[in-house]
Protein backbone atom coordinates (compact mmCIF):
# COMPACT_ATOMS: atom_id res chain seq x y z
CA UNK A 1 0.00 0.00 0.00
CA UNK A 2 1.49 3.43 -1.08
CA UNK A 3 0.74 5.63 1.80
CA UNK A 4 -0.48 9.38 0.52
CA UNK A 5 0.39 13.02 1.95
CA UNK A 6 -1.05 13.12 5.30
CA UNK A 7 -4.26 14.43 6.92
CA UNK A 8 -2.82 17.38 9.34
CA UNK A 9 -4.51 19.23 11.58
CA UNK A 10 -3.17 21.92 13.68
CA UNK A 11 -3.96 24.64 15.96
CA UNK A 12 -3.78 28.11 15.50
CA UNK A 13 -0.07 28.74 16.14
CA UNK A 14 0.83 25.69 14.13
CA UNK A 15 1.07 22.90 16.57
CA UNK A 16 -0.27 19.18 15.88
CA UNK A 17 -3.73 18.35 17.22
CA UNK A 18 -4.43 15.23 14.68
CA UNK A 19 -2.32 13.26 11.99
CA UNK A 20 -3.27 10.74 10.09
CA UNK A 21 -2.67 8.68 7.06
CA UNK A 22 -4.59 7.08 4.07
CA UNK A 23 -4.13 4.77 1.02
CA UNK A 24 -2.68 6.92 -1.86
CA UNK A 25 -5.68 4.93 -3.61
CA UNK A 26 -8.05 7.18 -1.60
CA UNK A 27 -9.40 10.82 -2.10
CA UNK A 28 -8.50 13.78 -0.14
CA UNK A 29 -11.83 14.38 0.59
CA UNK A 30 -12.89 10.36 1.79
CA UNK A 31 -10.40 10.78 4.66
CA UNK A 32 -11.78 14.16 5.62
CA UNK A 33 -14.78 13.10 7.68
CA UNK A 34 -12.02 10.08 9.53
CA UNK A 35 -10.11 13.06 10.60
CA UNK A 36 -12.51 15.49 11.93
CA UNK A 37 -14.05 12.66 13.47
CA UNK A 38 -10.74 11.48 15.28
CA UNK A 39 -10.44 15.42 16.22
CA UNK A 40 -13.83 15.37 17.50
CA UNK A 41 -13.18 12.67 19.96
CA UNK A 42 -10.20 13.66 20.92
CA UNK A 43 -10.68 17.17 21.09
CA UNK A 44 -13.99 18.14 21.66
CA UNK A 45 -13.89 21.58 22.91
CA UNK A 46 -12.56 22.36 19.92
CA UNK A 47 -15.47 24.82 18.53
CA UNK A 48 -14.04 25.81 14.83
CA UNK A 49 -12.28 24.16 11.79
CA UNK A 50 -10.71 26.80 8.78
CA UNK A 51 -9.80 24.73 5.68
CA UNK A 52 -9.23 25.01 1.89
CA UNK A 53 -11.52 24.84 -0.98
CA UNK A 54 -10.93 21.43 -1.15
CA UNK A 55 -12.80 20.54 1.85
CA UNK A 56 -15.71 22.27 0.43
CA UNK A 57 -19.40 21.14 -0.20
CA UNK A 58 -20.13 17.88 1.71
CA UNK A 59 -17.88 17.49 3.93
CA UNK A 60 -18.72 20.90 5.50
CA UNK A 61 -22.37 20.12 5.89
CA UNK A 62 -21.62 16.60 7.21
CA UNK A 63 -19.21 17.61 9.99
CA UNK A 64 -21.77 20.94 10.64
CA UNK A 65 -24.83 18.00 11.06
CA UNK A 66 -22.89 14.83 12.21
CA UNK A 67 -20.01 16.32 14.55
CA UNK A 68 -22.04 19.81 15.29
CA UNK A 69 -18.19 21.33 14.25
CA UNK A 70 -18.57 23.99 11.68
CA UNK A 71 -15.43 24.26 9.17
CA UNK A 72 -15.32 27.62 7.87
CA UNK A 73 -13.86 27.55 3.98
CA UNK A 74 -14.50 31.62 3.34
CA UNK A 75 -11.78 34.48 4.20
CA UNK A 76 -8.93 31.28 4.65
CA UNK A 77 -5.60 32.88 3.39
CA UNK A 78 -2.05 31.30 3.53
CA UNK A 79 0.13 32.61 6.36
CA UNK A 80 3.69 33.04 6.08
CA UNK A 81 4.67 30.69 9.65
CA UNK A 82 2.64 27.61 7.44
CA UNK A 83 6.25 26.28 6.99
CA UNK A 84 6.00 25.36 10.86
CA UNK A 85 4.79 22.39 10.44
CA UNK A 86 5.92 20.82 7.41
CA UNK A 87 9.62 22.07 9.35
CA UNK A 88 8.62 20.52 12.51
CA UNK A 89 7.35 16.46 10.72
CA UNK A 90 10.50 17.05 8.80
CA UNK A 91 12.91 17.31 11.80
CA UNK A 92 10.96 14.05 13.56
Amino acid sequence: MQISAPYRLTDSVGLLLVVMLTAASGQDRDGGRDVLARLRAALPGVSLVWADGGSAGKLVEWAKLALSLPVDIGGFEVLPRRWVVARTLAQR
